[in-house]
């Protein structure tokens, strides 16, 4: 199975080396399904350029080979610290934008996390959130389309708590059905959680079969095991 074309967007195989795509545009509801479904998402030089990109190759975390290490395993058994879905969704858009020495030097630009509540509001976006005494203290969201989803951002104010979230967002979306969990461009730290890279080609015949799937987001349980 093969994606149609996209409506607002050249082909991505136009794309440079780098992966940009296209410049301009709109940071639309409408813009931005076109986009994820077609294995492209925005990423801003700055708050007056907005760029689009579709990478070769592109980063991904495969289910099963998730890697959660012994003090990883430690920290989420001994549950002090509190996991929940959909709860905080501006808040941790918020935290991705600004902690870790982040603000104002981040492509969350304001217009950025409008369009994203936008896109949560509208139920395609979701967040994991991770809270230690009632504090919010770290948490990752990203785009759901189909049996995909694309996980954006995370971030972290307590130790391991962006890892606590990132191991409740991959069990939940292996429970629930979904068959694609991409991460857009590879880091040596998700490298270390076990993802990897594959062909942009072979990326976006995956997209295309996730997205014939309609699993639910609806309901998360904190308390399974990740």
């Amino acid at each position: 199975m093969s994606l149609s074309d996209p409506k607002y967007f050249p082909p991505v195989a136009t794309s440079t080396a780098e992966g940009l795509l296209a410049v301009g545009g709109e940071l639309s509801v409408e813009w931005l399904l076109d986009a994820y479904r077609h294995g492209i998402f925005p990423w801003p030089y700055d708050e007056r350029i907005l760029a689009w990109w579709s990478p070769d190759p592109r980063a991904v975390i495969e289910f099963d080979r998730f890697h959660i290490s012994r003090s990883l395993r430690r920290t989420l058994r001994q549950r002090r610290l509190v996991v929940t879905s959909d709860q905080a969704f501006g808040e941790v858009m918020l935290g991705c934008a600004t902690e870790c020495g982040r603000r104002g030097a981040t492509w969350l630009t304001p217009a950025m996390r409008r369009a994203y509540q936008q896109l949560h509001a509208a139920g395609q976006a979701h967040s994991v959130e991770v809270w230690s005494e009632g504090r919010l203290a770290g948490g990752t969201y990203g785009v759901s389309i189909g049996g995909a989803f694309s996980a954006e951002s995370m971030f972290y104010r307590v130790r391991d708590a962006s890892k606590v979230a990132l191991a409740h967002l991959v069990g939940h979306l292996r429970r629930r059905g979904y068959r694609l969990l991409d991460i857009q461009q590879l880091t040596p730290h998700t490298a270390r959680l076990g993802a990897h890279e594959i062909p942009r080609a072979e990326y976006l015949r995956r997209l295309a079969e996730a997205q014939r799937l309609r699993p639910s987001w609806e309901p998360f349980d904190p308390d399974a095991e990740p």
